[in-house]
């Protein structure tokens, strides 16, 4: 490697390393095995994971009444997030479907991954959605295009499952997403990728939005406000 090359690579990972000094992280617990999706968190594969709490508002605003809880595992092969969310109303699309995705989904009650390995270009990276009804899109986002939702098109190959407690007002969706969809990298303990994590609830006049990082601004999609997720043993 010539001069040049080594000053270059240098510089890339100086920034990388700047853009995550004061970052959140998440922490990814390592599962040998992959296994059937479950919304149980006393499930052993649950149990066993570490997890982040959302309680702010787009503004940092603090949003104890919806605090909610994400786990988070992964394995070789994939990537698998557990949300836990108290709810007041659900806000739910009619005539739902869930063998495809649901455009515009982000117009109800969500769940939301943002997820990207691009530590250069931080305008790329990936979107996953799920519905208390089970609804989901998945998107390839692209800041640089005015209409970064065209990205609806991109398929993942991601699964998620749901189920809506309405005793005790809570619903819980649960996702595994194919590393291959959102990092060239073989999975492997120390890797770290950029992340956010969000929540939508309840029907126009009394929505709330809350986040894990606040986007500060009045969209979520805040690159520059994402923590960060890093595979670990355990």
């Amino acid at each position: 490697m010539n001069g040049f090359a080594r000053r270059a690579v240098a510089t890339l990972l100086l920034s990388a390393a700047a853009l995550g000094a004061d970052q959140a992280v998440i922490e990814s617990v390592r599962s040998d095995n992959d296994v059937s999706l479950t919304v149980d968190p006393s499930s052993s594969f649950w149990h066993q994971a570490h997890s982040v709490i959302l309680d702010k508002d787009k503004s940092g605003t603090p949003t104890a009444k919806f605090r909610t809880e994400v786990r988070t595992r992964w394995t070789k092969e994939n990537l698998y997030f557990l949300f836990i969310c108290p709810y007041e109303e659900l806000y739910l699309k009619p005539s739902p479907t869930t063998k495809d995705e649901t455009y515009e989904l982000w117009n109800w009650d969500v769940a939301e991954v943002f997820i990207g390995s691009d530590f250069q270009d931080i305008q790329r990276y990936k979107e996953f959605e799920v519905s208390p009804q089970g609804e989901w899109i998945d998107l390839d986002i692209n800041l640089h295009n005015p209409h970064h939702e065209d990205g609806w098109k991109w398929n993942s190959g991601f699964k998620a499952i749901t189920r809506v407690d309405k005793t005790n007002q809570v619903w819980y969706a649960a996702m595994r997403i194919p590393m291959a969809a959102i990092d060239k990298r073989a999975a492997a303990e120390g890797n770290t990728l950029r992340i956010n994590l969000f929540l939508s609830e309840g029907p126009p006049g009394s929505h709330h939005e809350i986040a894990w990082q606040a986007p500060m601004k009045e969209t979520f999609h805040a690159p520059e406000k994402f923590g960060l997720i890093r595979l670990v043993k355990k």
